[in-house]
């Protein structure tokens, strides 16, 4: 009967799930696959830039790095709480300072600061239509950690899936030259590589935050294929360095010590993980 038919479809359904296909390894570097790819030189002259996420860890950096080579800055972060929003305040602060330095007295004609989410379509048209023409955008908005994506799996498809696509279309209706996109070292989920690949299968991610990722590059290539859209989205390997974020291990580590707190330790402690100092 009906019920037979569905008691198998189920377990079927159970038993794709559990066999998951062999996966390529990758046991030494990969840049043979990339040889006859055209290498697009870089463009350096004067540059406006839209940095989403810019009160952040990464995005204070970036748009520091934006300011001392000269370029002018549009931010627009929502300052969310997910972790002390001092911290970010003081990320903004060191920014103002930064512009100051450069054009005394007019810092607010090399930095512009937005409060506000990337996915308010009216603040957004306006930021682009009141600075046109802003033809490069380089968006680092996101909501981050995998543990916290599990245990509210929408929020993060709202702040990273929505708003990555957000950004693409606002790119695509305003001519933006090139977008960047920051995506996480998370898509590659339990790879048995030696060395990771862009050419890696990264189709089975393990939490919601690494699907958030994942989704943001595959929405990338529809804007690139539909539109001829310029999309850069880069693989961060957990991101370390000054003004680092709090719930991040290494300042985990440091403030334990400061403290004389003893640091949790998870696992057999056999395990090993890549970094990238945020000035790389």
């Amino acid at each position: 009967g009906d019920g037979t038919s569905i008691a198998a479809a189920t377990a079927v359904a159970r038993q794709s799930s559990l066999s998951k296909p062999p996966k390529q390894k990758f046991t030494q570097p990969s840049p043979h696959l990339w040889s006859t790819t055209p290498i697009v030189p870089p463009h350096i002259g004067h540059k406006k830039v839209l940095v989403t996420g810019a009160a952040g860890f990464i995005g204070s950096h970036v748009a520091h790095a934006l300011l001392d080579r000269g370029d002018e800055v549009i931010i627009v972060d929502e300052m969310n709480d997910y972790y002390d929003v001092r911290v970010k305040e003081n990320n903004l602060k060191l920014l103002r300072e930064k512009a100051d330095q450069i054009t005394p007295g007019k810092g607010k004609d090399v930095l512009t600061i937005y409060n506000g989410d990337i996915n308010n379509q009216t603040l957004m048209h306006h930021i682009f239509q009141h600075h046109h023409p802003l033809p490069w955008v380089c968006h680092l908005a996101a909501r981050a950690g995998v543990r916290p994506s599990i245990q509210d799996p929408l929020l993060y498809v709202q702040a990273n899936v929505r708003g990555t696509t957000s950004m693409l279309q606002y790119s695509k209706d305003y001519n933006v030259i090139n977008t960047v996109v920051a995506s996480s070292s998370s898509v590659y989920g339990e790879s048995d590589s030696t060395y990771f690949s862009e050419a890696e299968d990264v189709n089975m991610p393990v939490s919601p935050y690494a699907s958030t990722k994942r989704a943001g590059e595959l929405i990338s290539y529809t804007y690139h294929h539909l539109y001829g859209l310029n999309v850069t989205n880069l693989r961060f390997f957990t991101v370390y360095g000054p003004r680092g974020r709090p719930d991040m291990a290494p300042y985990k580590f440091i403030d334990r010590i400061r403290r004389g707190v003893e640091i949790q330790k998870f696992g057999n402690g056999s395990t090993s993980r890549d970094y990238t100092y945020v000035s790389d």
